[in-house]
């Protein structure tokens, strides 16, 4: 008859064989599942830019966008001159932007994604309504154009004002297959497809290249345009720099909705394996 010690050697010698054996037995599972989940995307698919094998390829630089000023945009408008106390009556929101600037941080924090902008909304007439100078028409015209048509008003009150507009509310939107989806407010009101997806955090090893959709909505048509950023003349696309309240999507290719499934199949295996090593490792 086997002593205490004999049978507890022999129960170690049978467990180790046991787990031996079955993470052997699933091993090559766990193995040829980890190439199905990292092959199934081919390098070609994520390559940006292809085009001629020149070492050297020239093209011709396209116009930047210069945007119009649209009823629903808001307009930051500051007016300064000679007379600092008497541009002051022209800038009505001055001390709330200072406010706003002092309480970036909080907002960081605990901010709507939509947050409220101090200043002159563009009514459906395409006007805003200044201080002293009553409604303005500002639709169809790009910010220097306003900033001139205003220097010229404003100079009946102050002398050598100067005028400073912005868009508030430029912003777009950068949805699907990319690392960090989000909505973003352009400061400058310029930036271009490549930016907005760098923004975004690039677009992941699953995103389709060859076809990312840009929504743009522009004079009562909504319009959907594909973008191949596999190919060099993406730079010459109309869609490449983006315009006010554009959606970039990209799509998930066939290798996402793969991983998924496979995921799902390999997922009750790999917890199988490490229960029964846990049941085995909790013995000792």
């Amino acid at each position: 008859m086997l002593s205490t010690i004999d049978q507890h050697l022999c129960f170690m010698n049978v467990t180790t064989y046991l787990t031996n054996r079955y993470l052997s037995l699933i091993a090559p599972v766990l193995l040829i599942g980890g190439q199905f989940l990292t092959g199934c995307v081919q390098t070609k698919q994520l390559v940006y830019f292809q085009g001629a094998p020149n070492p050297l390829d020239a093209q011709v630089v396209a116009a930047r966008y210069v945007p119009k000023i649209q009823p629903g945009d808001v307009l930051s408008v500051q007016v300064s001159s000679l007379n600092p106390e008497a541009s002051s009556f022209f800038n009505p929101y001055a001390a709330l932007a200072v406010a706003d600037r002092g309480n970036t941080q909080l907002m960081a924090t605990n901010a709507t994604p939509l947050p409220a902008q101090n200043g002159y909304l563009v009514d459906n007439a395409g006007q805003i309504e200044l201080p002293v100078l009553g409604k303005v028409n500002v639709a169809d015209q790009t910010a220097s154009e306003v900033k001139d048509h205003l220097r010229g008003l404003l100079k009946k009150y102050l002398k050598e004002p100067t005028v400073n507009i912005r868009n508030l509310n430029f912003r777009i939107s950068v949805m699907g297959e990319v690392m960090r989806p989000s909505l973003f407010t352009i400061p400058n009101e310029q930036i271009t497809l490549l930016e907005a997806l760098s923004l975004s955090g690039d677009v992941t090893i699953y995103g389709r290249r060859e076809n990312v959709l840009v929504i743009r909505e522009e004079n009562g048509k909504r319009t959907f345009a594909r973008v191949d950023l596999t190919r060099r003349d993406l730079f010459a696309s109309p869609y490449y720099y983006l315009h006010p309240n554009d959606v970039v999507y990209v799509e998930p290719g066939k290798a996402r909705a793969a991983t998924a499934d496979r995921t799902n199949q390999l997922l009750p295996i790999v917890l199988s394996a490490l229960s029964f090593v846990a049941i085995i490792a909790s013995r000792f």
